[in-house]
């Protein structure tokens, strides 16, 4: 068994987004811009309700995936397409942005915590243009597995022990736990070694060899084919893996795509309007 070792350690740092959303970036900042196929990660949360409230209004995406994860807390969705939701604690949205989309997160909620993370997952140059879709996935449709006393993962993306992940899209084969480390515990789970992936440890810390990963920062991993972690005291982590797209990267907010010329193309179709069903 070839062991995973870190290749690189990321702090997030606070940033804001939507409409003045706090949060902390841990992808797309000046440490990693970006973790191909990965574009993007925040982490939100906080209990003050004028931390969350303006929400993320109406805004376009072509060309990517978009994740959200919520931990907990209650969030509303709707979109030009026509789909509407409610992502709650422990649900996931999956959504292909694709040729395009003019979407909304606002919170149904005015007070208590609310917390998850949003990815961005990028797309091959041939999925771009795909037809734009949802995956609304409830906490109840999300399997776990044991990974040894007090320890377990959610299996969001991928397949763990045999366990298949709800999310159905193929476009990078996504690798995404929610894993839950007891005190005192250490756990193995086998992952893709042609994949790039990274850990990011949201409560609690553990060590991944000689190398402590503490609450709030993000290694970036040199995956082998079974990742060994050790936590002293419950720890919670996501780890999330995809293939490589090794395509250029043209991006405009959030518009991603391969050239400039596609990016000019994406301004003015949604200038037209064209991005409305």
């Amino acid at each position: 068994m070839k062991a995973t070792t870190i290749k690189q350690m990321v702090q997030g740092m606070p940033a804001s987004d939507g409409a003045g959303v706090k949060l902390k970036r841990i992808i797309g900042q000046p440490m990693l811009k970006r973790l191909d196929p990965f574009l993007m990660l925040d982490e939100f949360g906080s209990d003050d309700a004028q931390d969350y409230l303006a929400g993320f209004p109406p805004h376009p995406h072509r060309g990517f995936q978009t994740v959200t994860y919520m931990l907990n807390g209650k969030m509303g969705h709707k979109d030009s397409v026509g789909n509407q939701g409610i992502i709650e604690d422990g649900g996931l949205q999956w959504m292909n942005a694709g040729k395009g989309i003019i979407h909304e997160e606002m919170p149904k909620q005015t007070a208590g915590l609310m917390r998850g993370f949003q990815l961005w997952v990028n797309l091959p140059a041939r999925e771009k243009m795909s037809e734009p879709g949802y995956q609304d996935i409830k906490s109840a449709e999300i399997k776990e597995v044991s990974l040894g006393p007090d320890s377990k993962a959610r299996v969001l993306a991928g397949q763990l022990k045999g366990v298949q992940g709800a999310v159905s899209t193929q476009a990078v084969h996504p690798q995404f736990y929610d894993i839950h480390v007891g005190s005192k515990q250490s756990i193995n789970i086998d992952v893709n070694e042609t994949h790039n992936g990274f850990v990011y440890v949201y409560e609690g810390s553990m060590m991944l060899g000689d190398k402590a990963i503490n609450q709030g920062q993000l290694a970036v991993l040199a995956l082998g084919s079974q990742l060994t972690v050790m936590a002293e005291a419950q720890t919670k982590f996501i780890f999330v893996s995809g293939k490589p797209i090794a395509e250029p990267v043209e991006q405009y907010g959030p518009f991603v795509m391969n050239t400039r010329a596609e990016i000019e193309q994406a301004i003015e179709d949604y200038q037209q309007n064209r991005f409305v069903d």
